[in-house]
């Protein structure tokens, strides 16, 4: 389906590594610290895709409109930095992909929404990162996704065009940041999709159901 691609990019949580426990136990320790009860990881897992937004949302039920929301969110940022590689795993399937992406001479990388502040220390602790060749987090560019920013920046720091590149991700603002730096996209049906939510609708221009599934994508 994509034709001269150089570079594959993927988003972070949800598509490359599956940090919902971690994200959900930061929410969750919250909720226990205030001597609220304990919320099963199944509650967490759907909204691990929107970050503290979406943690603080399922622990709480508040949004960002509400006056605590700021300093909660700082509380939760504090408890996920100190345990954010203790559950946090690679989805199975990750790396034999990324093998087989440095084997046809191709280049990766992570384009995320995540700050840097997390971003960078968890990169480093997880060995697969070693070979990606560029890492934009969420505060890297002017703008997040689903803004083109980051990832026309990624395609910059990897030296190509923006068509040269695909971009693989779990959210619909993947999707729409892809489209508009005029890349391929493909949207990752296996990381923290809801029953409720559709990927064939982003608009993508394909979606696999596991990892493997994008090499047959590229020709």
């Amino acid at each position: 389906m994509f034709h001269d691609i150089r570079a594959v990019l993927f988003d972070l949580d949800g598509t490359l590594i599956d940090s919902a426990p971690d994200l959900g136990a930061a929410a969750d320790q919250m909720r226990t610290d205030r001597g609220l009860p304990s919320l099963p990881m199944a509650r967490y897992r759907p909204m691990a895709g929107a970050g503290a937004r979406g943690m603080l949302g399922e622990a709480f039920g508040i949004g960002p409109e509400h006056p605590e929301f700021a300093s909660l969110r700082e509380e939760f940022f504090e408890n996920y930095e100190s345990r954010m590689t203790q559950r946090t795993t690679i989805f199975e399937g990750i790396p034999d992909l990324i093998d087989h992406i440095l084997q046809r001479n191709l280049v990766w990388g992570v384009v995320t929404n995540k700050a840097a502040r997390f971003t960078e220390p968890l990169t480093r602790a997880i060995s697969l990162f070693a070979t990606a060749g560029a890492v934009i987090s969420g505060d890297t560019a002017s703008h997040p996704k689903p803004h083109p920013a980051p990832l026309l920046e990624a395609a910059s720091r990897l030296q190509l065009r923006p068509e040269q590149c695909i971009y693989v991700g779990d959210d619909e603002r993947d999707i729409v940041a892809g489209l508009a730096a005029n890349m391929g996209t493909v949207a990752a049906a296996y990381g923290y999709l809801g029953a409720k939510v559709d990927p064939k609708a982003w608009g993508a221009h394909a979606t696999i159901k596991y990892p493997k599934e994008l090499l047959q994508l590229l020709a």
